[in-house]
């Protein structure tokens, strides 16, 4: 059972509920999918192999190189890059995805408003903002369900920081909230570690709220107090990275379609 696998059935479990169906389509932006070609790649263009059936287009996808391989049964061409650039590449075609069709037990139809509307979640920019915080203490009347989501998102931002604090804080306009401090982060990474923190909010069904999000050194003095009073998340140590074997194992060079 992969972790699509287990987000699928649990949402299949419980259909009228909107937690789970949430957190299937997040593991699927942030899972690694490989997809079927058409032909070779052209350079870093490529061209998806659509099936048209009475449900609609669908381009086909699996959440394992095995599990491609098992589908077709031949060597075909392939692109493997996360759901979420998937999704964005293909949004507004009326295209949906086929996953893991006869090779698991999340095999489902995917349709192309569903993808549409994925694409349209993850293209939420955390908004920039200027506040001074005053003060900060033990993080208090979160719902359970943010708190799960923030370790279950963080996991996947390997590498990125050392680890993060999540605190009540208090600002200079006497306004009152939460803070997220990544720890020694990687430079260049605040984009994405805030885009985690925001995505953790959206898919863990709260329909209002928001988490600040700041960056610290270990040195600095505030690092030291939020260790005394804020929720430490570790996040894991990067893997070493296996060399591209087709168009889009790169993350830094995506592939077009053509």
């Amino acid at each position: 059972m992969t972790d699509l696998d287990t987000a699928h059935a649990a949402m299949m479990a419980a259909p009228d509920d909107d937690t789970l169906r949430l957190r299937f389509y997040e593991r699927l932006a942030d899972t690694e999918l490989f997809l079927l070609l058409s032909g070779e790649p052209d350079g870093d263009k490529i061209s998806p192999e659509i099936f048209d059936i009475s449900d609609g287009r669908f381009a086909l996808v699996f959440d394992r190189e095995e599990r491609l391989s098992e589908f077709v049964g031949r060597i075909v061409p392939f692109a493997g890059m996360a759901g979420r650039n998937l999704v964005s590449m293909i949004t507004g075609q009326g295209i949906g995805l086929g996953l893991n069709l006869q090779v698991a037990p999340s095999e489902m139809l995917i349709p192309s408003d569903a993808v549409d509307w994925l694409a349209e979640t993850l293209s939420h920019a955390p908004e920039q903002a200027e506040a001074r915080i005053t003060e900060v203490n033990a993080p208090g009347g979160l719902p359970e369900a943010v708190l799960t989501g923030l370790d279950r998102k963080l996991a996947t931002a390997a590498g990125l920081a050392r680890f993060a604090y999540l605190a009540a804080a208090v600002y200079d306009d006497n306004s009152r909230g939460h803070v997220l401090a990544f720890v020694d982060a990687v430079p260049g990474s605040e984009d994405a570690l805030a885009t985690a923190a925001s995505e953790a909010l959206t898919f863990s069904g709260i329909e209002a709220g928001s988490i600040d999000v700041m960056f610290l050194r270990a040195v600095d003095p505030l690092s030291a107090h939020l260790a005394k009073v804020g929720l430490r998340f570790d996040l894991p140590e990067p893997e070493v990275p296996a060399a591209p074997s087709a168009p889009g194992m790169d993350p830094n060079k995506p592939p077009r379609l053509i």
